[in-house]
């Protein structure tokens, strides 16, 4: 192949999104999402029921009238900021690169964002899912539905994972100045760093060695509990405390939206709030560093519903920092994963080459003469 008249292809994954926030069409993207075994771990038969037959009949209502509350003229944010980044990081990179975005759930598809990688034939693939913690029911479940997608290819180029990032200083800077946004306005008592939740059920499956006890286990960060999504969650937020010079006892981690009678990872939110306001604690700077664009967890769950609780007990002053969105560093951010991993790809080609080369000038030979 020529590789001067070849691509590299980029392509950026998000959870999803209804294409719109009526009933049917979030019935419709509710069940695609929790139909996903890597999201609710349940065998397919059970799964099954407890999806079509109770959750989303009864859910989605629901569910649509937030999505209409969060809906603007472009559509869901989640997807059109999606979009500008997409288009953002494609201007930031060279003509050697062509950047899609896919939703792992409903429209733009991941595999219609492979089709059109393939037909532009490009030579490598960059697949970034945009989260930036490693979680089986997020990143795991992107990369499971790429190598589903191209394994039915009869020519598959080599492919790149940008599994979880969750300390990567480009990535920590977009958020510490979006906070400065708001501590330059006001001083806050104290930070809540809030993050989606998972079944603890999925830190044990995937601990190294049983590690992982989902406690102060996560007050680290190394190579045995790199992929524990809880280990991560803290990391984040370790290192955003210290850029922003906030001691130890002035922070919390806490984990949002739990779903189902399950344990899920704590401290819950919820819980969280009303123990600050218990405690006097009047004015809190939310963080929400799982999600990298404003959706519902973000505006409507931690920017209001939790707002209101914590104003209804006893607090004064909830602001939430507002997602990284299309933030210029983000995109730098986003820009830095792409070339690292064009490095690794073309070490990768390069050590393959430099194989295929020995072959031919030490094996070649031997197998002639024996011919």
């Amino acid at each position: 192949m020529n590789k001067s008249n070849s691509k590299i292809g980029v392509l950026l994954v998000n959870l999803g999104t209804p294409d719109s926030p009526k009933t049917g069409d979030v019935r419709r993207y509710l069940r695609e999402f929790l139909m996903d075994k890597r999201v609710v771990d349940y065998p397919l038969i059970p799964r099954w029921m407890l999806v079509n037959l109770i959750i989303a009949p009864f859910r989605a209502p629901k569910s649509a009238k937030e999505y209409r509350k969060l809906w603007e003229d472009r559509g869901s944010p989640l997807k059109f900021y999606g979009e500008d980044v997409r288009d953002l990081l494609q201007e930031s990179l060279s003509d050697e690169y062509i950047v899609k975005l896919a939703m792992r759930y409903q429209s733009p598809s991941i595999q219609q964002g492979l089709d059109e990688l393939q037909k532009a034939n490009v030579r490598h693939i960059i697949c970034i899912p945009l989260f930036p913690q490693y979680a089986s029911a997020t990143s795991g479940s992107v990369i499971d539905k790429v190598m589903e997608v191209v394994k039915t290819w009869q020519i598959i180029p080599s492919v790149n994972f940008v599994s979880h990032f969750p300390d990567h200083p480009l990535f920590i800077e977009a958020h510490l100045e979006r906070a400065r946004e708001q501590l330059d306005k006001q001083e806050f008592e104290h930070v809540l760093f809030s993050y989606h939740g998972i079944p603890v059920s999925q830190i044990k499956k995937g601990s190294q060695d049983n590690y992982c006890k989902v406690g102060d286990c996560c007050n680290s960060f190394h190579k045995k509990n790199q992929f524990c999504y809880r280990a991560q969650c803290f990391q984040t937020s370790r290192v955003l405390a210290e850029k922003l010079n906030i001691p130890p006892e002035k922070y919390t981690v806490s984990f949002q939206s739990r779903l189902g009678p399950v344990p899920w990872i704590r401290p819950y939110t919820d819980e969280v709030l009303e123990e600050l306001a218990e405690k006097g604690i009047k004015k809190v700077l939310a963080f929400s560093p799982a999600f990298v664009a404003d959706c519902l967890e973000t505006t409507l769950e931690v920017g209001e519903e939790y707002k209101d609780d914590f104003l209804e007990a006893g607090g004064e002053v909830w602001q939430l920092v507002e997602s990284l969105n299309d933030h210029p560093k983000w995109i730098a951010c986003l820009k830095d994963l792409v070339l690292q991993n064009t490095a690794d790809g073309r070490n990768a080609q390069a050590t393959a080459s430099q194989m295929e080369t020995n072959f031919e000038n030490e094996v070649a030979p031997s197998v002639n003469q024996v011919s």
